[in-house]
C-alpha cells in the first residue's frame, strides 16, 4: 500500500455517504497495473479490509473470517456476492493511534494495489472499516454504479495544405527561393510540385522529416524561415503564419520543432480548421491608419 496521485489510464468512481462519513474510491489502471485510491471527503475511518466483484452475483462469495466479514451487506435490499476479499489491517488503532497507516482522516488517500486483469472485473466496490466517525462506530459499505470519467483525447496535430522552407525572401517578406511542399500530389503534376508521399499526414513534423530526405535533400542551415499555408475563405491557399530562423539559421531539426511548437503556444486547444482560423491572414491585417479619427473629428469642429 502507498500513496499517490495517479495519472490513470483509465478509471472507474465509486462512491459512499452515510452520516458522519463520507469517501472516494477511485479504482484505475496505470501502466497495466491496477489500484484503487480510498480517499475520505468526510470524517475518519480505518479500513481494515476491501471487497470487490463483478455485478453478476452467481457462485459463490468471496469472505473474511472474524471482524473482517461483510455478513448482511446488502445492495438495494440484495445480498452481494463478492468474487474478492483483501485483508488490510485489524481492527483498533493500536499504539500507532491515528498514524495507523490505514486511519484515513479528511483528504486523506490510501492507494491498494489490486491482482485484477481487467476494470471489467470491478462493478461494486466494498470496505469494512472500524474506528469510524460514524454514530455505529463501524461500517460495511457497498457502492455500485460507478462514474467512468472519459479518457482525455491527446490534441489533434494541426495540419497544412502546403508548407514553404524559404531561403531567399523580398524585402517585404514575400517568398522567393526555397521549397513548396504540397500535402498531396496534384493529378496531373506538369511541373513536378513536390509533395508528401501518399498516406502521410500532412503535420509540420512529416513535413521536415520529408524536407530532410534524401529524396528532397533540403539543407536546413540555409532556411531564412518557414511558411505555412491553409485554404482561404475563396478556396485558395492562404498563408497562416510563419516562423523566422535566428540568427545563424536553424542548426538542427529539433530547433525548428521547437520553434514550431512556440509559434502555437496559446492555441494548445485548438486543432485542425479551428487552428487554422487562430492563425488566419486576419491576424496579419495591416492596421488601420492612425489619427483617422482624429482627422474626422477635426474637420467636424472646423465645420
Amino acid at each position: 500500500m502507498t500513496e499517490s496521485t495517479p495519472m490513470p489510464d483509465s478509471s472507474k468512481v465509486f462512491t459512499y455517504e452515510v452520516d458522519g462519513l463520507a469517501y472516494t474510491v477511485t479504482v484505475y489502471e496505470e501502466n497495466g497495473a491496477f489500484f484503487a485510491d480510498i480517499t475520505v471527503d468526510e470524517g475518519a475511518m480505518d479500513v481494515n479490509a476491501i471487497y470487490f466483484g463483478d455485478d453478476d452475483f452467481s457462485g459463490s462469495s468471496a469472505s473474511l473470517k472474524g471482524p473482517l466479514n461483510m455478513n448482511g451487506a446488502s445492495l438495494d435490499g440484495e445480498k452481494v456476492q463478492w468474487d474478492e476479499a483483501t485483508a488490510l489491517s485489524d481492527p483498533g488503532l493500536g499504539p500507532e493511534g491515528e498514524d495507523k497507516e490505514t486511519y484515513l482522516q479528511t483528504g486523506d488517500t490510501l492507494t491498494v494495489s489490486l491482482d485484477i486483469g481487467s476494470l471489467d472485473e470491478i462493478d461494486i466496490f466494498g470496505i469494512r472499516a472500524t474506528s469510524t466517525s460514524t454514530d455505529a462506530g463501524s461500517i460495511k459499505g457497498v457502492s455500485d454504479d460507478p462514474d467512468e470519467p472519459e479518457e482525455p483525447e491527446d490534441p489533434e496535430e494541426p495540419t497544412f495544405e502546403k508548407v514553404f522552407f524559404g531561403e531567399v525572401f523580398t524585402a517585404s517578406g514575400d517568398p522567393q527561393g526555397g521549397t513548396y511542399i504540397l500535402d498531396e500530389e496534384p493529378d496531373p503534376n506538369p511541373y513536378g510540385n513536390l509533395a508528401l508521399p501518399e498516406g502521410t499526414e500532412p503535420v509540420f513534423e512529416n513535413y521536415l522529416s520529408f524536407f530532410l530526405s534524401d529524396e528532397v535533400g533540403g539543407d536546413l542551415a540555409a532556411v531564412q524561415g518557414v511558411v505555412f499555408y491553409g485554404t482561404g475563405e475563396d478556396g485558395y491557399p492562404e498563408e497562416l503564419f510563419r516562423i523566422e530562423a535566428p540568427e545563424g539559421g536553424f542548426q538542427d531539426a529539433d530547433e525548428l520543432l521547437a520553434a514550431y511548437d512556440d509559434a502555437l503556444e496559446g492555441t494548445e486547444d485548438l486543432s485542425g480548421q479551428d487552428l487554422m482560423a487562430a492563425l488566419s491572414l486576419d491576424d496579419y491585417a495591416e492596421p488601420e491608419p492612425a489619427g483617422e479619427e482624429e482627422l474626422d473629428a477635426e474637420e467636424f469642429d472646423l465645420a
